[in-house]
């Protein structure tokens, strides 16, 4: 069956979603789907392409109406699925509703073609806020079409528990892990007197990051044994990134804190080579949510590194190798992640063998396939 996977921006090396997508796009194909990825990719000179399979379906030029066209102007893209004779449509939602894509969307279920709408993150509204001011009038369109949804599509798909979103039925899956692409930690590391954290992230407020900065500046008001380095891999908002670096600061603990930017390929996997243990989210209360299945905890999983994190993820609430931190503001007990650590007795084939046969991407994907055509 021929597919198309909508996503509404180009792609990057470093970027955790860009290989999100890849991963789910491959895992389709395995599942047996005939996909096409569709994505925008600015060129040199800033000229702006939707492009599937390898034909520009549209060119929307360069300059500042590029900017908007591409989130309002659907029709080529819909006489495209059409033409082609693709039946299952999965998007990438932006949270960007709009009477536009709402036209796309009729045409299609018109026509009975199958369409999903991935939601990377449910509630959201938190997140979006204060954003940028090119996405505030997508975001605002969102708002108020985003209800009409229920009317044009099949599922949405979320990785929360939610039986329903914008009242459309949802099909509940889990952020998955292609294995075959994901490096397991060789060895755990000897050294007993220090211990390296990582946090991987492109670096926002609900991270919570600056909670194991005041974390370290605590666990440093007195001499220690252990040094404990923390290596945040990744650049984000500037207000956020800018925020940590004064914390460290402000505490006198730079020698500890290692701001990296991004990272990628076999540089990426020395670093989680070196590393002791995962930064997750740790601030997911301050955008509103209380359960979600984050990318980035499953990664640490596959790359055999214990972790911590403060929502409430269903896959890992038991696992032996997690820490839970409290869903609030306050500092992060460095002294307990170094125990914990110290006395884990897991190797990094231990932990990645718990979740490789229920989290592969192919087996998320899967479920999506038999809840639509099933």
């Amino acid at each position: 069956m021929k597919a198309i996977f909508v996503h509404f921006y180009d792609f990057s090396q470093h970027s955790g979603i860009s290989k999100k997508i890849l991963y789910q796009v491959d895992a389709l194909r395995t599942c047996g789907m005939d996909v096409e990825l569709c994505y925008m990719d600015i060129d040199e000179n800033g000229c702006q392409k939707r492009i599937s399979g390898g034909t520009v379906i549209e060119n929307y030029g360069n300059g500042f109406s590029a900017k908007f066209l591409k989130w309002f102007r659907f029709g080529a893209l819909t006489d495209y699925i059409l033409e082609n004779n693709i039946k299952f449509v999965y998007i990438r939602s932006f949270y960007n509703t709009n009477p536009f894509l709402l036209k796309m969307l009729r045409r299609l279920r018109k026509a009975g073609v199958k369409v999903v709408m991935e939601f990377p993150t449910y509630p959201y509204d938190y997140e979006v806020k204060g954003g940028p001011l090119k996405y505030r009038l997508i975001f605002l369109l969102n708002r108020i079409f985003r209800n009409r949804l229920k009317n044009n599509l099949d599922r949405i798909i979320t990785f929360t528990d939610y039986p329903v979103i914008h009242g459309v039925k949802t099909i509940c899956i889990s952020n998955g892990i292609d294995f075959n692409n994901i490096k397991l930690k060789l060895q755990k590391n000897e050294n007993k007197n220090r211990l390296n954290l990582i946090g991987v992230a492109e670096i926002h407020f609900w991270h919570g990051f600056d909670r194991i900065i005041k974390g370290l500046g605590e666990y440093y008001n007195r001499k220690r044994d252990i040094d404990v380095h923390f290596y945040i891999v990744g650049d984000g908002a500037p207000e956020d990134l800018n925020l940590l670096i004064h914390l460290s600061r402000q505490f006198n603990i730079e020698h500890y804190v290692h701001f990296l930017g991004n990272r990628y390929g076999e540089e990426l996997d020395s670093l989680f080579e070196q590393s002791d243990f995962g930064i997750a989210s740790l601030a997911r209360h301050r955008s509103n949510i209380t359960k979600i299945k984050t990318l980035k905890t499953r990664e640490y999983a596959a790359r055999g590194i214990p972790f911590i994190y403060s929502e409430i993820d269903d896959d890992f609430e038991n696992m032996p190798y997690i820490l839970k931190a409290p869903a609030d503001e306050t500092p992060i007990d460095i002294d307990r992640i170094v125990s914990f650590s110290k006395s884990l007795r897991l190797s990094p084939s231990d932990i990645r063998n718990t979740i490789i046969n229920s989290l592969s991407w192919k087996i998320q994907m899967q479920k999506v396939i038999d809840e639509i055509f099933n």
